[in-house]
Order: C-alpha cells, then sequence, then structure tokens
C-alpha cells in the first residue's frame, strides 16, 4: 500500500507541473474508437452517479478548477478530482466536498459518497479517495481451503460496529475484533489482522463505518463470501446496485443471523461459490482504467453542461 501511494502522489505531482490545455486538447481523443455497446455502458454508469436532468445555477461559493485548493484537504480527493478536472477550462466552477458524507446536499455537488434515499440526485458521485477504497488484491487461495468461519478486523468508532463487535467477540463461529488501539486490554479488542490473513476465512463482514465499508471491495474480487447488512450509503462502487444473497449474503440490520449463515454456507459451498462468481464479476467493471476514467470524464462534463456553462 505504501508503495501504491508513493506513486499515486508522484504522478500527480508531475501532472500539475503540466498545462492544462494539452489535456483539454486530449479530451475528445479519449472517446475514439468506441462502440455503441462500450458508449451505451459508459452513458449509463455516468448517468448513475450524475442523476442530474434540470438545468441549475452555481451560486457565488462554488469554486473555480484553477483555485481548487490543496492545503487544508485530503490530498488523494485533491489529486482524484484534480485528474478528472484538468480536461475541462480552468474557469469552469463546481462545488465539492472532501470527506465523508451520508447525508443529502441542497446543491448538485461533487463528492465521493452519497445517501441511499430516493432525494439525492445532488449528490453527484466521483472517484475520490480511490487509493484507500479501491484496493483490489488477488487470492489465490480457493474456497474450499479456508476456515469455515467468518472474519471481521476494524476501528470500531460508531454504534453499530461496537453493538457487532459485542455481540460476536467471543462467537466459535467468528473471528470479530474492534482494531482501535484506544481499547487495547478491553473485551472485543483484536490486533490488526492484513487482508491476505483474513482471506484464510471463507467469509468476510463488510460493515459500514462513516459512510461505506472500505473492505468490501477487495472481499467481492475475493474468494471468500462478502457478508454485510443492506447497503445506506453509496461510492463509485455502486452499493445501491448490489443485490442480496445474490453478490453478497444479506445480514439483518441487528446481525441477529451471523451464526446462521455462517452454518448455512458453510455447508451448502454450492450457493456460496455461486455468490462469489457473481461478486467476482461484478467487481471486475471496475479494473478497466482507462473505461473508468472516461465515465468520470462523462459525469463531469454532464454536470458542467447543466450548470450552463
Amino acid at each position: 500500500m505504501h508503495a501504491r501511494k508513493l506513486k499515486f502522489y508522484a504522478k500527480n505531482i508531475i501532472f500539475d507541473l503540466v498545462p492544462s490545455s494539452i489535456f483539454e486538447k486530449r479530451y475528445d481523443r479519449m472517446f475514439t474508437n468506441l462502440d455503441e455497446h462500450q458508449w451505451n455502458y459508459i452513458r449509463k454508469r455516468a448517468d448513475y452517479y450524475n442523476k442530474l436532468e434540470q438545468r441549475f445555477v452555481l451560486d457565488e461559493t462554488a469554486s473555480r478548477s484553477s483555485a481548487l485548493p490543496l492545503r487544508g484537504n485530503p490530498s488523494a480527493y485533491y489529486y482524484d478530482l484534480k485528474e478528472i478536472s484538468r480536461y475541462f477550462p480552468r474557469s469552469l466552477k463546481f462545488k465539492y466536498v472532501f470527506t465523508d458524507i451520508k447525508e443529502t446536499v441542497d446543491e448538485p455537488t461533487l463528492l465521493k459518497t452519497r445517501p441511499l434515499t430516493a432525494a439525492n440526485e445532488n449528490s453527484v458521485i466521483l472517484k475520490l479517495d480511490k487509493i484507500r477504497h479501491f484496493n483490489f488484491v488477488e487470492d489465490t487461495r480457493p474456497f474450499h481451503s479456508k476456515l469455515d468461519m467468518a472474519v471481521f478486523r476494524g476501528a470500531c468508532f460508531q454504534e453499530h460496529r461496537q453493538e457487532f463487535v459485542a455481540k460476536y467477540h467471543s462467537s466459535p463461529l467468528a473471528d470479530v475484533g474492534d482494531t482501535d488501539d484506544l481499547k487495547k486490554g478491553q473485551p472485543g479488542h483484536r490486533p490488526y489482522m492484513s487482508i491476505s490473513d483474513q482471506l484464510k476465512y471463507k467469509f468476510v463482514i463488510s460493515l459500514e463505518g462513516n459512510d461505506v465499508a472500505t473492505n468490501l471491495k477487495w472481499i467481492m474480487l475475493s474468494n471468500s463470501v462478502c457478508f454485510m447488512r443492506k447497503p445506506k450509503v453509496e461510492s463509485w462502487f455502486m452499493e445501491g446496485s448490489l443485490i442480496s444473497d445474490y453478490h453478497y449474503v444479506l445480514l439483518n440490520d441487528e446481525f441477529s443471523d451471523l451464526e446462521e449463515k455462517i452454518n448455512y454456507y458453510a455447508k451448502h459451498t454450492d450457493k456460496a461459490m455461486t455468490i462469489i462468481r457473481n461478486a467476482n464479476q461484478y467487481a471486475m467493471q471496475f479494473l478497466d482504467t482507462r473505461r473508468e476514467k472516461l465515465i468520470s470524464l462523462l459525469v463531469l462534463k454532464k454536470y458542467f453542461d447543466l450548470s450552463g456553462q
């Protein structure tokens, strides 16, 4: 992860030195040689992230791309937005949020996440903080050779995470632990566990944190089954389009059915394997880096067009 971060920041620092006019001239060329199927897929994804349909006017608090501040904002958010916005004139304006968010916003705003509610069209999703959230790994361990248990590791600052750990930290069917260092010595605290070690278990539990669950992406591209509640927040991963008991095993909101689901899918391995295949197929669509960038560009272009710019 450290090497990935160094490469990410080094690349973006260099790109920040390149005149923006060079990127602007490349915009149209990036969409050449796309067939109808590819265009339809890209447009569908772009419209999913940007649900806006009506024209709107930005007020004086909107930021210009040329004035996007670096200091005081998370650098990963800054560079991810700059990676896309540099293909457009620097005079164009937008509103943005550089933090975890699970509430609706009153004006069309670029952000990382939005709540899965009916009236969320002002929340325009971009692929922000992707160095942290889109951390896929290669899982070479087959499902049948893994432990017949579920695993969860994570810092538990939220009430629902704390309740989950309190309920299952001593379960014989689940290796569950809160990794918050301030809770060392308390029941439920466990040391950090690497992704590689977590993938020794057949079932990996995904719990939303301040917004989406960071581990969901790598679980769904692994040979383990993802267990989680119905998502309440979504990101570029389109959590709202996931189908329960098809892409992941659905847990109820109280988590009271966890051990029952572990026992069921440990016995019904054919059904577990089907869910893994469906999850893998879903997650693989995010691995095409060129296509992901084209989708991001269309999301931002639609925003600028509807704002009359």
